[in-house]
C-alpha cells in the first residue's frame, strides 16, 4: 500500500478557513444557519468551520452530529450491524439552512443516508452539502456545494482525511491499494 499526502495540517487548516468563507458568502453571512457533521470525521470539520465563522462573521453557528449507520443501503448485504453513536443536533432545524459536512465524497450514497437522517430532525428551508475532499466517482445524483479540494483518483486508490480529534493529526492522503498478483 502506497500513499501520497495530499494536504498538510497548514494546508487544511487553510482549505476549511475557505470552505468557511464560501459558507459566509453563500448564507446571508452564516445566519439562520446549522452546520452539522456526519460522524465520523464531518463532526469536527462542521465544528472547525464554525470557529472559522464565528471568527469571520462574529456569528455563533450551532453545529450538531449526525450518525447515518441505521440509514445505509447495504445493511441487508452486511454481515455485521453498524455500530450506533448518538446523532445530536442542539437547535431546531425547521426553516433553517442546513449544511452537511462530510469529510469525503464518493459514491453519495453516505450523504443519500444523511439526508434520511436529517428529515428525523425537522424541516429545514434548504440543505447545502460542504465536504473537504469530493474524490469522484458517484453513484447518485449528489453534488456539493461547498468543496474543498476535488481529487481525482482511480477505484483503486482511496482518500483518507486525518483529523487531530479523532486521529491525533491533521493531513489527507490518496492511498493506492496494492494489486494482488497471482501465485
Amino acid at each position: 500500500m502506497t500513499s501520497r499526502r495530499l494536504l498538510d495540517a497548514e494546508a487544511l487548516g487553510r482549505t476549511v478557513r475557505r470552505l468557511a468563507h464560501e459558507i459566509v458568502e453563500n448564507t446571508d453571512g452564516g445566519r439562520d444557519v446549522v452546520l452539522v457533521g456526519m460522524l465520523t470525521r464531518g463532526y469536527p470539520l462542521a465544528q472547525r468551520l464554525a470557529e472559522a465563522i464565528a471568527r469571520i462573521e462574529g456569528v455563533s453557528v450551532p453545529v450538531g452530529r449526525l450518525d447515518i449507520g441505521l440509514y445505509r443501503d447495504d445493511l441487508a448485504h452486511r454481515n455485521d450491524l453498524p455500530s450506533i453513536r448518538p446523532s445530536d443536533i442542539p437547535v431546531s432545524i425547521d426553516g433553517k439552512t442546513v449544511v452537511l459536512v462530510d469529510d469525503v465524497l464518493y459514491t453519495g450514497r453516505s450523504v443519500r443516508a444523511a439526508l434520511d437522517a436529517l428529515m428525523d430532525f425537522g424541516r429545514p428551508a434548504r440543505v447545502r452539502l460542504a465536504v473537504l475532499v469530493d474524490r469522484g466517482h458517484r453513484e447518485l445524483p449528489i453534488r456539493p456545494d461547498f468543496v474543498g479540494k476535488n481529487v481525482p483518483t482511480s477505484p483503486r486508490e482511496s482518500v483518507e482525511v486525518r483529523l487531530a480529534e479523532v486521529d491525533g493529526e491533521d493531513g489527507v492522503y490518496v492511498v493506492e491499494q496494492e494489486v494482488a498478483v497471482g501465485p
